[in-house]
């Protein structure tokens, strides 16, 4: 194990929390490594919604061009960043124990306005899924773009005139950020991969695929797979209002998803419950009946109205 593992990360608070997790699960087997912080275009552009910028992989492309390069060795990232599809060369090296999976809401004074049907409420959030689904429950209310990294968002929030902010539940409790003015969206389902940190590796490095392996959660994996592949199968991405989330017991999988047009008015749903046998079909099946119910419709107005 002379051969020091280099482990690329964006450099928020958040990213080299996730980073230093695989950093101790690989030093408690002995190898020898250090971080390498990197800038992501997501990190630079702070004012553009991300359904503007409209790419895939904007918090992990710099990271994948390191590990080519042989800059890194391992990246790490919040799985729900990465795309479906893995850049040549890059493989899943490990997905780590999940996390807690689901969206809070960050309020500024109380929640009374949730009651109150005539109120206009002003609810910030970057992403079109959690605007849809707020949408869908609130039409009235007014969304606001809300982008940076986990503490410059709560520093906005608590500057802005805002009733409050939706985060995920993770990301706030892996730093110990949570406020106590917050609450479990329980009516809210997650982004695919929401909660799980993946490591990636390139392809040929057979000594950081041992290295990982270790840790990789087998539940997690499967779980974050069915839901991916039910986002790929859709065509999502960041600019896309799809949800799901997928659990086991009992030697059964049990998958919720969702498709929702961006300004919540339509909404396609679907839960399925397989043997574990056969959680390979499940997250692209469930997928394929949603865009036969009149799904592709709302996918193909999404992608005119983001080009």
């Amino acid at each position: 194990m002379n051969r020091e593992i280099k482990i690329g990360t964006r450099d928020s608070q958040l990213a080299l929390w996730q980073a230093n997790k695989v950093k101790g699960l690989l030093e408690a087997q002995g190898y020898s490594t250090v971080l390498v912080p990197i800038k992501s275009e997501g990190d630079i552009d702070l004012v553009t919604p991300l359904y503007e910028i409209g790419v895939q992989g904007i918090f992990t492309k710099s990271l994948d061009i390191a590990l080519l390069n042989g800059r890194i060795d391992i990246a790490v990232h919040s799985l729900k960043d990465v795309p479906t599809q893995l850049p040549k060369n890059i493989i899943q090296a490990a997905v780590l124990e999940r996390g807690p999976v689901k969206d809070l809401l960050v309020y500024r004074q109380d929640t009374a306005f949730l009651g109150q049907p005539e109120y206009i409420a002003n609810i910030a959030t970057s992403s079109v899924r959690r605007k849809a689904q707020w949408l869908r429950k609130y039409p009235k209310h007014q969304l606001h773009n809300l982008r940076g990294n986990v503490n410059t968002r709560l520093q906005k929030l608590a500057a802005e005139n805002w009733d409050g902010a939706i985060f995920a539940a993770a990301g706030l409790e892996r730093i110990g950020v949570r406020p106590a003015t917050s609450i479990e969206l329980d009516w809210m389902l997650p982004a695919p991969a929401q909660g799980a940190v993946v490591a990636v590796c390139r392809e040929d490095d057979d000594f950081c695929r041992q290295a990982c392996a270790p840790f990789n959660d087998l539940a997690t994996a499967l779980c974050t797979r069915v839901e991916r592949d039910f986002l790929r199968t859709l065509m999502g991405g960041c600019t896309t209002p799809i949800s799901a989330y997928a659990t086991i017991s009992n030697e059964t999988v049990h998958f919720s998803g969702e498709l929702c047009s961006l300004d919540g008015q339509q909404l396609f749903t679907i839960t399925e419950q397989l043997p574990l046998q056969d959680a390979g079909v499940i997250g692209r099946s469930a997928a394929e009946k949603i865009l036969a119910q009149g799904g592709d419709k709302i996918v193909a107005e999404i992608k005119n109205a983001i080009k």
